[in-house]
């Protein structure tokens, strides 16, 4: 495998996607590059057997499919999700200090290790709606420089704060923007000349923080990545690039990002609103199929929650399981639950493991500690809409939920190369229980 190509190509996916918007919009690129058609949810689908096409929803999620023929057998799917826990800009975001200082109005979204976010460079990046002749329309912003910074309270007024120290969402992060009276300028007027737009001409913004610091290679040997996103751009990548090498005979390869999940996903663009099954039905009704093929499709289909996954702590390690204990570069990580927050089954597991030792590729196992509770990701809040076969899988990875999060430079490679397997094969089933797999 070619990890080196890879990295690469996941560092310039990171460094260019600072918030959803701006990874769907990537996406979009590298599949028109690699020849895929864009569809509309508002318009009608003329598909075809062979052909490769995408959709988005809210330009913060992508689902992209190929049809390899009419009769397909079903569905090959990969989810995984493109937000990240950030700070987002509120409305009328400008608060002054003294009359000297301003300083923008932010709330968490999602749960965020506070600490890293603060005495480091950041900016903002998201979109903004404008008013046009016609009604409105979105326009993608980023403040490509060294914009704003959260500063830390010294400790000398702060003696707690290497003790357990608490913060305050609404008076301890707040970033600084600027000094008062130096030179003209506001934040909505530095919006407005990103989008190209007079001021008056912007109606809302979606705005968000995030960090500056560039995706590098860490360790003796370069062995590790440190980059914002990873948690869950890493597996959304790793899938597109599996995507775009597979080659579907018997069934659809359908590569899914949804936006949303680090608060709960419950909304149009995110694992429980209805994107995936209202694109799944358009496929199956788009080349003339019944509901009865439908339902039978489902039933031989496989899905692939992928989220990144907690590797063994070096300084932490007794907050790993006694036995399953996954590390960065050891492989894949198939994620198990008791209490179904990862879907992963015998079944699903043993599916997923074939896949694995087809593509050549390592894995390994996550559980969580008995006495400790687990996060949620996409596959179960999915079975809400569709109900099928799945598995939740992941790439290990240490700092989860920080701007700078730390994985292994072997394992996306991986992941991408078992996406490959997984969107070229076919599962039929033959009675509850019983499948045939085909790679």
């Amino acid at each position: 495998m070619d990890f080196e190509t890879v990295n690469t190509k996941l560092f310039e996916f990171l460094d260019s996607s600072p918030v959803p918007f701006f990874a769907v919009r990537n996406m979009k690129r590298m599949l028109e590059d690699a020849g895929f058609s864009g569809l509309e949810e508002g318009r009608a689908w003329e598909l075809v057997p062979g052909g490769n096409y995408y959709v988005s929803r809210n330009d913060s999620a992508l689902i992209a499919f190929r049809i390899p023929k009419r009769d397909f057998t079903g569905f090959m799917m990969m989810a995984s999700h493109c937000d990240s826990p950030v700070f987002r800009v509120k409305p009328n975001a400008v608060i002054t200090v003294e009359k000297r200082y301003e300083k923008l109005n932010v709330e968490k979204y999602g749960g965020a290790l506070f600490a890293p976010w603060l005495d480091r460079p950041l900016s903002v990046a998201g979109r903004v709606v404008v008013r046009t002749e016609e009604g409105i329309e979105t326009k993608l912003v980023n403040v490509d420089r060294d914009l704003l910074i959260i500063p830390s309270l010294a400790i000398h007024m702060n003696r707690e704060a290497n003790d357990g120290f608490k913060y305050n969402a609404q008076t301890d992060l707040l970033p600084l923007f600027r000094e008062t009276g130096e030179g003209d300028g506001s934040f909505l007027s530095l919006i407005a000349e990103e989008a190209g737009v007079q001021p008056d001409r912007i109606l809302d913004m979606d705005l968000y923080l995030y960090s500056r610091v560039k995706a590098v290679r860490v360790g003796l040997n370069r062995e590790f990545v440190a980059s914002g996103r990873l948690d869950d751009l890493q597996c959304s990548f790793a899938s597109l690039e599996g995507f775009l090498r597979a080659k579907p005979r018997e069934s659809v390869a359908v590569h899914c990002v949804f936006d949303n999940e680090e608060v709960g996903s419950v909304t149009k663009q995110g694992a429980g609103g209805t994107f995936l099954s209202d694109v799944l039905h358009r496929i199956n009704t788009g080349l003339g199929r019944s509901e009865e093929e439908y339902l039978r499709a489902l039933a031989s289909s496989f899905l692939v929650s992928a989220d990144n996954a907690h590797s063994v702590h070096p300084n932490h390690p007794e907050k790993a399981d006694p036995v399953n204990r996954p590390v960065m570069n050891g492989g894949i990580v198939i994620k198990y639950s008791a209490n179904q927050k990862y879907t992963t089954d015998a079944v699903s597991g043993a599916v997923f493991r074939a896949v694995c030792r087809e593509a050549g590729v390592p894995y390994q196992v996550f559980t969580n500690r008995s006495d400790m509770i687990g996060g949620s990701t996409l596959g179960n809040i999915t079975q809400t809409r569709v109900s099928l076969n799945t598995v939740d899988i992941g790439l290990a990875q240490l700092a989860m939920h920080s701007p700078c999060e730390t994985a292994g430079a072997r394992d996306t490679a991986y992941l991408a190369e078992a996406a490959r397997v997984l969107f070229s094969g076919s599962i039929r089933s033959e009675g509850d229980g019983k499948y045939a797999l085909r790679f």
